[in-house]
C-alpha cells in the first residue's frame, strides 16, 4: 500500500509561478458554470499528473467544488465536510497560484461552507446558490 504525501504547512509562491496548464482554464470554466462533476474530472487529471505541491491547488478546487455538489444534492454532512478539506488544502497556497486567485475562492468557500453550516441539514433548501463561488483566472 502506498503511503500517504504529507502536506506542506505552506507553499512557496515559487512554486505557484510560471504557466498554467491548459486543463486548469477548463477546469475553472466548468467549476464557475456549476459543473461540478466534469471539473472534478478535469482537475483530477492534472492534480494525478502533477509530482509537486501545485496539486493542492487543483485538489483544493476539485474538493470545494464536489463539497458544493454534495451540498446541491442535499447531503449536508458530505457538502460541509469535503469544502472544508478543499479549504484546508487552499489554505496552504499563497493567494494566487498559477493565475487563480486562491485568496478570493477560499473566502467565498469558506462564506458558502459557514452558511450551510448556519441553515444546518435541515435547512440546505433555503441555501442561496447565487452566492456559490467562483473562481478568478488571469489569463
Amino acid at each position: 500500500m502506498e503511503a500517504r504525501r504529507r502536506l506542506p504547512d505552506r507553499v512557496d509562491s515559487a512554486c505557484c509561478a510560471g504557466p498554467a496548464p491548459a486543463g486548469l482554464g477548463r477546469g475553472v470554466a466548468e467549476f464557475n458554470a456549476g459543473r461540478y462533476f466534469e471539473a472534478h474530472e478535469t482537475l483530477e487529471a492534472l492534480w494525478l499528473a502533477e509530482p509537486g505541491d501545485r496539486r493542492l491547488l487543483y485538489q483544493g478546487i476539485l474538493q470545494v467544488g464536489v463539497g458544493l455538489y454534495h451540498l446541491r444534492r442535499g447531503n449536508y454532512r458530505g457538502g460541509v465536510n469535503v469544502l472544508g478539506y478543499g479549504l484546508d488544502k487552499l489554505g496552504r497556497l499563497p493567494g494566487r497560484c498559477l493565475g487563480v486567485d486562491v485568496a478570493g475562492l477560499r473566502a467565498a468557500a469558506t462564506d458558502c461552507r459557514e452558511r450551510a453550516i448556519m441553515l444546518g441539514p435541515d435547512g440546505l433548501a433555503a441555501f442561496d446558490w447565487a452566492l456559490t463561488p467562483t473562481i478568478a483566472l488571469e489569463a
